[in-house]
């Protein structure tokens, strides 16, 4: 989970709560905990950065979810709310960048219907190595194509007794996205 995060892994909980507790001192990057509704648990963050009102242009980043709430509907669900509160707030562009080596962030990326743009090479050194970032953006007329497509795919009627979703995000995403450059 820490592996293509700038912090982390902690040695024990008191390092990890200094470090949530500077975070949440931040406005950029502006955090928030994602709590699970029906556990009324936090069980991972993420954040809004590089927010700039004057070009319409936020990032969604940090994401730090706990194995509880990876791969779940309500992890997808967090990402919708994050990314609908931007274009709510007038964003015109809504970005996610990653390591490009970080195959499953590359993966989400696509499957919550950002469109590629491109790898930044030797864009930052964290860790004590080089990063390549893979850029990937929504922009604000895709929006409107996108938000009931997340919609559909969150409804109870797409998911079955067992929990097993019947229609891929995915499939519902790629038709929508934005060219790839």
């Amino acid at each position: 989970m820490w592996t293509y995060l700038s912090y982390g892994p902690f040695d024990d909980f008191e390092q990890y709560a200094a470090w949530i507790h500077a975070a949440s001192e931040s406005s950029d990057p502006l955090f928030f905990a994602v709590v699970e509704s029906h556990s009324n648990r936090a069980a991972g963050v993420v954040s809004f950065l590089r927010i700039d009102p004057p070009s319409g242009s936020i990032e969604v980043g940090h994401l730090a979810f706990s194995p509880r709430l990876q791969q779940t509907p309500a992890a997808t669900e967090a990402m919708f709310l994050m990314m609908k509160r931007a274009f709510e707030l007038g964003y015109r562009r809504y970005e996610w960048k990653c390591d490009a080596l970080n195959a499953p962030s590359r993966g989400a990326a696509l499957r919550l219907g950002f469109s590629f743009e491109g790898v930044f090479r030797q864009a930052t050194v964290y860790k004590q190595r080089s990063r390549d970032t893979a850029w990937y953006s929504i922009l604000d007329r895709e929006w409107p194509l996108l938000e009931p497509a997340f919609m559909r795919w969150l409804a109870a009627e797409n998911f079955d007794a067992d929990g097993k979703q019947k229609t891929r995000l995915s499939d519902l995403t790629a038709a929508i996205r934005g060219p790839s450059i």
